[in-house]
């Protein structure tokens, strides 16, 4: 269950050994998006939310360069006319963790792209729920060391990631082929 009650009407968990896979996932299911879509990634520092983004940001053909918009809280990134889907969506990327409530989510003032834009907030669970009827939330986790404890080694961007996936609300009845194929959804 989510934190806002709702039961999610899928769940699928793949594991990416390396963040080229995490990237390629997420340029994978951005196939699946459209202009309206929401999506919440949730996961400790340096699990791998922003490449997932960059991953989404090249299948859906924005200009490149995206980075964490921890400082600036909302970068917008267009859809270029000469990427894999002319005329698709704009990304908007969010960083939610300064913000502490719904109500901060509002000042910001997401309803006027959500539309006609993909939805990506990081650090977005218990802050964003009410933009959108319907949300796919993805948590990534880094590897567990030999110890137990979670190595937050900056330099190893190659270990273990795994990912969790959930759909909600009416457009993510079914998941999408790429979490619909291969192994049985959890």
């Amino acid at each position: 269950m989510s934190a806002n009650g709702s039961q999610a009407n899928w769940e699928h968990t793949i594991t990416a050994t390396t963040a080229e896979q995490t990237f390629a996932l997420a340029g994978t299911l951005a196939a699946a998006l459209s202009a309206g879509d929401l999506l919440v990634l949730t996961g400790e520092l340096g699990a791998g939310k922003t490449t997932f983004t960059q991953g989404l940001g090249a299948g859906l053909g924005v200009r490149a360069g995206i980075i964490s918009p921890t400082f600036v809280l909302v970068r917008i990134h267009p859809n270029l006319a000469t990427g894999p889907r002319p005329g698709g969506p704009d990304l908007v990327h969010v960083d939610a963790y300064r913000l502490g409530s719904a109500a901060e989510v509002d000042d910001i003032d997401l309803e006027n792209t959500m539309d006609s834009s993909v939805t990506v907030v990081e650090w977005g669970r218990d802050r964003v729920e009410h933009l959108s009827e319907s949300r796919l939330e993805i948590d990534l986790h880094r590897a567990i060391g030999l110890d137990g404890a979670l190595d937050f080694d900056a330099e190893e961007t190659d270990e273990p990631r795994t990912i969790v996936l959930r759909g909600y609300g009416p457009r993510w009845a079914a998941a999408p082929d790429l979490v619909a194929e291969g192994d049985s959804p959890c």
